[in-house]
């Protein structure tokens, strides 16, 4: 049946994209990424570097932090590398085998930080609905437990993904309209039945994010109950330590609904909307949790002012040697 379609042929590439319409300015949106490149990677880094040195910050929820900082870093170095390379040197191939790798690691670790933000409000909650209990429930081998739940939880359910877009041998074309590889989008390019892919699809999110929004919906709902029956102060600093979080939960969670459905529902009077979301979806959190977390976690943002006031101390006192 493929082969007799004129219009399918195999590829061992795909062309990548930068935004349609705005290719003239391609080069110069490149610098704008270079910006939150960088921010992520010092963001992230310094949230890594002093939650590792300081004794302090050694407790469940610093150490969720810490993974989810680990996850954005790994995320931006997946996706931003090759977005540079598309719009500062213009060089859109990728290969059949690379696009398929950068696929896997997009939705493996996306899986991971949705993982994450749910042991994050399961943190949340046992701190404060059950605040005598805190150290006993989430015990340093219950953290590694439930790391090593989403990471094996992660990679079997996003491994078979490359597997059955492999199977698929011919292509209507090799042009992307992002400038990364997701699964959604290959699979609409191949010719033949994709019936497996759409219902694999499916699965993973109702699976995957489905499950854990609820999971994290749950949490505050009972973190909500709790928090109700204390005075307005306690009330009040219930959900200051939340804030961050719910924060991150939005940034993350907003736009990979959003790509979702603009995926599945395409609309031909806004084709640059799915690539709008794709780019907030997969940009947006490794740039702005750092800052979240820096700004609202009081613990965090003394000692990166520290941190970082120590290194402008130490620069000028260089200068006046």
């Amino acid at each position: 049946m493929w082969a007799n379609n004129h219009n399918c042929s195999d590829t061992n590439y795909f062309i990548l994209n930068g935004i349609p319409s705005l290719e003239d300015f391609n080069f110069w949106m490149g610098f704008p990424l270079i910006s939150m490149y960088v921010i992520a990677v010092i963001g992230n880094t310094s949230i890594l570097y002093i939650i590792r040195v300081d004794q302090e910050l050694h407790e469940p929820m610093y150490i969720f932090l810490s993974m989810l900082s680990m996850i954005d870093l790994l995320l931006a170095t997946t996706t931003m590398p090759k977005m540079l390379e598309i719009f500062l040197m213009d060089d859109k191939e990728i290969t059949f085998d690379l696009c398929l790798t950068q696929m896997f690691f997009i939705h493996f670790l996306s899986a991971l930080e949705s993982g994450i933000l749910v042991a994050m409000a399961v943190d949340r909650y046992v701190a404060i609905c059950h605040p005598l209990r805190y150290s006993s429930i989430l015990t340093s081998t219950k953290i590694c437990k439930i790391f090593a739940m989403i990471l094996v939880r992660g990679a079997l359910v996003m491994i078979p993904i490359p597997l059955i877009i492999k199977r698929l041998p011919l292509w209507k074309n090799n042009h992307l309209t992002h400038s990364y590889c997701l699964h959604p989008e290959l699979m609409n390019l191949a010719c033949g039945d994709i019936k497996v892919n759409i219902i694999y699809g499916l699965f993973v999110i109702l699976s995957v994010m489905g499950i854990d929004s609820l999971f994290i919906f749950f949490s505050y709902m009972l973190i909500i109950k709790t928090v109700l029956g204390l005075g307005e102060d306690a009330s009040m600093k219930a959900f200051s330590t939340c804030a961050s979080h719910i924060c991150a939960v939005l940034v993350y969670y907003i736009p990979l609904i959003g790509l979702s459905v603009v995926h599945r529902f395409k609309s031909n009077t806004m084709p640059n909307l799915p690539i709008l979301f794709g780019n907030v979806y997969l940009l947006l959190p490794p740039v702005i949790n750092p800052l979240i977390y820096g700004i609202k976690t009081k613990q965090i943002r003394q000692r990166l002012k520290k941190l970082y006031g120590k290194i402008i101390h130490q620069r000028k006192n260089f200068r006046n040697i």
